[in-house]
């Protein structure tokens, strides 16, 4: 049974391998239009599948290539493009593991392995949620945002691969057996389930993501109402001052004091007891 190993979508080999089997040009369209969506098209002679591996970069951005595989009754072909060391090792574990002569094992062997691509990714979005509900609780900055929002987003794109690839499992699960022997069906039942687990772990991911989001803000709300209790008090502290040299600025007669020798000490004496008796009060009040 020969299986095909296509590298570059751009290779005439794939337009050969076309003619040969029959493939059906929109499919070798998506397979040269890179970023297609994971989904499964069925042809009376044969599946294309497309899977969406996912790889966690150096800087932490998560990367979906697309993994093009066409199943026939006699015959696998997988095109790839650039070098992802998650496909490498898809196609690495189904050659050692694999019966060469059944191309529907060898699209078991490569579904199985992309799918559990997913769990490293979930693991390292979940550690760095753990550092992060630790840096907003402790010191909630912009960048603890910038992060949140980040996260965010990566859990979005992961949940929308996610659900895609969850409907290929089942639609190979209602195939009647005609390209996919019944013996591999429990497996691929099995592969559903690490779908469904994956994405019941991005939404718990999500809830963590909303809550400490709800945390920062709470923070910085309070961080916020802090301040301005500290600023409104010294405000308050200040006035009875501020009342006093106010009145004492204007330039009119009659003003008690104003003609005394001891009139700077008296209007002194005068603002610090008029503020110790208002601290006095705030303290009474509860205000710190």
């Amino acid at each position: 049974m020969p299986w095909y190993q296509i590298t570059d979508p751009q290779d005439p080999k794939l337009d050969e391998l076309a003619a040969q089997y029959q493939l059906h040009p929109l499919h070798i369209e998506d397979c040269r239009h890179r970023r297609q969506r994971a989904k499964i098209e069925e042809r009376p002679d044969y599946f294309f599948v497309v899977l969406k591996p996912v790889e966690t970069m150096p800087d932490s951005e998560l990367n979906f290539p697309d993994f093009d595989i066409f199943v026939g009754r006699d015959f696998c072909i997988t095109v790839t493009e650039g070098s992802s060391g998650v496909i490498h090792d898809a196609l690495a574990r189904c050659e050692r593991l694999a019966a060469p002569d059944r191309p529907d094992e060898i699209f078991y062997r490569l579904f199985d392995s992309i799918v559990d691509s997913y769990l490293p990714a979930t693991d390292h979005i979940n550690d760095r949620l753990d550092d992060l509900e630790d840096r907003v609780l402790d010191q909630p900055s912009p960048a603890a945002m910038q992060e949140i929002l980040h996260l965010k987003r990566a859990l979005i794109e992961l949940r929308r691969v996610l659900v895609n690839t969850r409907d290929v499992g089942l639609h190979v699960q209602r195939e009647p057996g005609s390209l996919i022997s019944a013996d591999l069906f429990p497996f691929f039942r099995d592969i559903y389930d690490h779908i469904a687990r994956n994405i019941d772990l991005v939404e718990t991911a999500r809830d963590i993501l909303n809550g400490s989001l709800d945390v920062y803000l709470s923070s910085v709300a309070n961080r916020t109402n802090q301040v301005m209790k500290v600023l409104t008090l010294l405000s308050t502290v200040a006035l009875p001052a501020i009342v006093i040299t106010g009145v004492y600025g204007m330039n009119i007669k009659g003003i008690p004091f104003i003609d005394s020798p001891y009139g700077a000490q008296v209007v002194v004496g005068i603002m610090i007891a008029t503020t110790a008796l208002l601290l006095w009060g705030l303290k009474r009040m509860g205000w710190f």
